[in-house]
Order: structure tokens, then sequence, then C-alpha cells
């Protein structure tokens, strides 16, 4: 079970290596104030086997004493203590990883990697459900146009100026509660996670001005008057649930960083039916208790708070306590780190939201026709999205887990892994909609115009699969990495330099319509994809091991002088 993640049971050889290493490591640290700090300039070496890792200082891992026995197979393993969490890969390895065939690591991470992303492919499309039933239960409300229209534009101004920005936010911790877990200081899980709250909690205030103006800015973007007023009736009432939106980001990537990656999906599992039960009660129930169209967000904002009370029942009750860290001064520092990072987010996952917007507007010059096969193939291609999406975010995690470890020939095989997964996943898709393209549309709609132009678009559309699942998956690399600005520089030259101006200019200046705004997309996609492939096949995992060391030695030096301080 996920659940026994942090437990100490017997394992794989490798791991209990690992334990020794991060006990040299914890033990040592008593030892750095006398001169043997874990400081030190690490000297650049390659990668060595698990076995001999913990004589390794060139990682600048401390060894307690340089003529210390190093472990053998025989070797009585050190009790580790329940602050020294193991990664449970349910693998029965009887090896270490460089007796290993190459065939057999990468068997083994596709294994481990499936194994993290069915739960996260679960996860988001239930969740998917909580923004989709508010639309379902309004458009079949008296005067449904109008009161569609109002919580759509409610919807995407919540998505663009509130939740993307959040879900870039929070990626900062896809670097940082991986690595820290399986250090030999998993507590910093618990208190990168309480930073990110005091973070996103400052992020909130911006938001919730602009939520409760929508109305006049709306109105100044020419929006409908009644269309307006209804959106913005949507934003009030859905911000109550705006907190735990942002608690719930925070949570789940608290859980998943430690292996508990079925915890947000049975949570979910629970929430999504009541959800929709709410959805029908306040808008269509008995007339004491139904409350029309702002019954839709109030159930979505009490779904989300429904989730956040559950993640802290599991988290105080069931979940251990290995990865937390009491609430302190310490919670409000090193957040610059976060918000570097942050932002860097932001840029990555925001700008590509912001790019599909604007891709829809263009598509709504082009006319109705277009601008209903748009929504059809964007449906699409989003739902098919999850599944690379799902395996980008156990990458990251799972890469994150071995760095933490110190293992970084595994996080090598591990990436090159789920980029082949991820080829794998686009192709059967690309397959997919090639072989029913001509009857695709008739799942959305059945007019015959719009049929006949999406089956046009969708080999373009089976193209694009193969680059946007790819383009995912190296954006997760490149989280666990850190790399978010480079991520974001990707996507802000590929979008807004290259992908929706060359798309705009075929579809109007060239009189290709729709057929050109998906050309610039399957362009930028190919560059995204492209250029974050190479950066990631000729990373030098050696260096990111340093990375995540130097981190980990800065937290306990600045532990050790906030004890010094009380």
């Amino acid at each position: 079970m996920a659940s026994n993640v942090h437990s100490i049971t017997s394992g794989s050889l490798p791991s209990d290596y690992a334990i020794v290493s991060r006990y040299a490591a914890a033990h040592s640290s008593e030892m750095e104030q006398s001169g043997e700090s874990a400081h030190a300039e690490p000297s650049h070496t390659s990668s060595p086997s698990l076995a001999k890792r913990p004589s390794r200082p060139s990682l600048g891992v401390p060894v307690v004493a340089q003529n210390a026995h190093r472990p053998t197979e025989n070797t009585p393993l050190l009790n580790p203590g329940p602050n020294v969490p193991r990664i449970e890969e349910n693998e029965s390895q009887t090896r270490s990883d460089s007796d290993l065939s190459v065939a057999a690591l990468y068997l083994s991470e596709l294994r481990i990697l499936t194994k993290y992303s069915l739960p996260v492919y679960g996860t988001h499309l239930l969740e998917y459900s909580l923004v989709m039933a508010p639309v379902l239960s309004i458009g079949h409300l008296a005067g449904g146009t109008t009161a569609l229209a109002g919580i759509t534009l409610g919807s995407m101004t919540a998505s663009v100026t509130g939740f993307s920005i959040l879900q870039g936010f929070v990626t900062a911790l896809d670097t940082m509660l991986p690595s820290a877990w399986t250090s030999s200081q998993p507590n910093l899980v618990g208190l990168w996670s309480q930073r990110m709250a005091v973070i996103m909690g400052a992020a909130l205030i911006p938001m919730y001005l602009i939520w409760f103006n929508a109305e006049v800015l709306l109105l100044g973007l020419k929006q409908d008057p009644e269309v307006a007023r209804l959106a913005s009736l949507y934003l009030r009432w859905v911000s109550f649930g705006l907190p735990a939106y942002t608690f719930n980001l925070i949570s789940r990537r608290y859980f998943q960083s430690q292996g508990l990656f079925a915890v947000p999906t049975r949570i979910i599992c629970i929430v999504a039916p009541i959800n929709a039960l709410l959805n029908y009660i306040l808008v269509w129930g008995p007339e004491p208790i139904r409350l029309g169209y702002i019954g839709a967000p109030i159930a979505t904002a009490c779904s989300f708070n429904l989730v956040s009370l559950m993640s802290i029942a599991y988290g105080v009750f069931i979940a251990p306590r290995t990865a937390w860290q009491p609430i302190s001064r310490r919670s409000f520092t090193s957040l610059g780190v976060l918000l570097h990072l942050g932002l860097s987010g932001v840029g990555q996952t925001a700008s590509e939201w912001w790019a599909w917007e604007l891709v829809a507007l263009a598509a709504s010059l082009l006319g109705p026709v277009s601008l209903a096969t748009q929504s059809i193939l964007l449906s699409s291609a989003s739902t098919t999205y999850q599944a690379p999406y799902a395996l980008s975010v156990a990458a990251s995690v799972r890469i994150g887990n071995l760095l933490g470890e110190l293992n970084s020939a595994r996080a090598k095989v591990a990436a090159n892994t789920s980029i082949l997964m991820a080829l794998v996943l686009s192709f059967v898709f690309s397959t997919m909609f090639m072989v029913f393209r001509n009857s695709w549309a008739y799942l959305f709609n059945d007019d015959p115009v719009v049929v006949k132009l999406v089956a046009s678009i969708l080999p373009l559309v089976a193209m694009f699969q193969v680059f946007d699942g790819t383009a995912g998956v190296t954006g997760g690399i490149l989280r666990a990495k850190g790399k978010q600005m480079t991520g974001a520089l990707l996507n802000l030259s590929a979008y807004y330099v290259i992908g929706i101006p060359f798309g705009v200019w075929l579809a109007f200046n060239c009189d290709l319509g729709l057929h050109g705004l998906w050309i610039g997309l399957t362009v930028s996609l190919v560059y995204v994809a492209v250029f974050g492939t190479y950066l990631c096949v000729s990373t030098d995992w050696d260096h990111e091991v340093r990375k995540v060391v130097a981190r980990n030695n800065a937290e306990s030096k600045s532990r050790r002088e906030n004890e010094e301080h009380v």
C-alpha cells in the first residue's frame, strides 16, 4: 500500500545502501562545526553505483570516518530510525543497479512510472468534473444560453486570473518536495509546504480584488452587461473555495512526494459524486433549498472545501508524521527561493493556458462553425493530454526522489523512460484520431459542416499529439530539476513568438482558417518538444544531485542557526 512508503521493511539492496548513506550524512552533521563540513566544494566525478555511495564525499555527502568499513551484502544494516524514509518501489531487486542490464533498468522504471501515473490520471479526470458539473447544470436552466455564457465567461476568467497562476506557483514544490522526502531531512517536505502556503496565501489578495471587481473589468472589455453580471456573480461565490483550492494543490504535492499517489485519488473519488449531487440539489432541487444559478458555484466551493477537510483529516489521523515539520518562524524563511521558482512556474504553466485562450479568440473571429470546431478539437486534445500530464507528474516525483537518494544514474534512466513512454502514449492517441477522424465529431455535434471540418483538421491534431505529450513530460523533468524558468522561456517563445503569430498569419493572411491556427500550434509544440527533449537527455545528473545536497545542507545550517538563536 502507498501509505506504507515510510515504513522500514525489507527492501532492495540499493535502497538499503542509500539508507546507510543518509544515516552517515545525518550523524556527521554534528562534526561540521569541527571542520568536517558538508559545504565543501564537491568534485565533478562520474555517477557511482549505489553500493559505493556511502563513501563518496565528492557529492557533498560527509563521511563518518575516512577509515570506516565499506558495507557489503553481508554487512548488517544500521537502524535508520523513523526519520529516514525509503521509497516503496515494490521491486524485488536483489542486485544493485550496476548489476542490472539496461533493459532491466528501463523495464523497472516503466513499472514504477506506470504505477505512479495511474492514480494521478484518475485524480485529474475526476477533478475536471468539479469544473464541468456547474456548466452542465446551468446549461439547462430557463434562459440557459445567457446563463451558460455567464458561467463560461466566469470560469474562463477564474482560470486566467486565478487557477492557472496558482497551478504555476505550486510547481515549485515539484522541485523541492520529492528530493526532500528521500534525503536525511524528510521533515523538509512539511517545511517547504508551509512556505508555499505563505506565498500562495499572499497571491490570493490580488485575485480577490480582481474577482470582486470582475463586472467592471468585463464591461470595460466590452462584454454583454448581463453576461458580465452573471460571470461576476459566479466569481464571487466560487471565491469562497479559492483558499481551499490553493490548499488542495499544496496537499496533493505533499502526499505525492511521499509516494502516496492514491490518497488524492481516493478523496476526489468521494467528493466528485457529492459535487454532482450538490449541483443538482442547489440548482434544481426542492424549492426551499434551490438556489438556481448561484447554486452551481456554491456547490463547487463546497466541494473544494470538502477536499481540503478530507486531506487534513487524512494527514492528521492516518498519514505518518515523518514528513511533517511543526509550524515555526522557519516557515516564513527562504521564501525567495520558492517565489523565484513559483514565478517561473507561472510563466511555464499559465503562458500555455493563456495561449489557448488566444487561439479560441482567434477561432471565434473565423465564424461560428470554426468556433464550434475549435471547441471540439480543444476538448479532444485536452482530454488525451491528461495521460501524458499524469506521466509528467509521476516523472517529476520519481526523479526528485532519486535525486534525494543521490542516485543520479537511476534518475537519468527514469527521465529517459518517461520520454519514451510519452512517445508511445502519443502515438496511441494519434492513431485513434486518424482511425476515427471521419466520425469523431459526432461525439459532440451532428452538424455535417462541423463534422467535415473536424475530420479535415484531425490529421494535424494527430501529429500535434506526439509533440504535445513529449513537451508535457519534458516539462515535468525540468520541474524536477528546478528549471521552471527554462520551461517558461520555451513556452513563451514557442507560443507568443513563433506559434500563435505564425498560425494567425496562416489563418487570416493565407486564408487557411482554422487549419492555419492548428499548424501554428503544431509548430510551437515541435519547438518545445525538440528543445525540451534535448535539454533533458543532455542533463548532468551528478550536478543535479549536488544541487540537492547543497540545498539540504543550507537547510541544515539554517536549522542550527535558528536553534542557536532560540
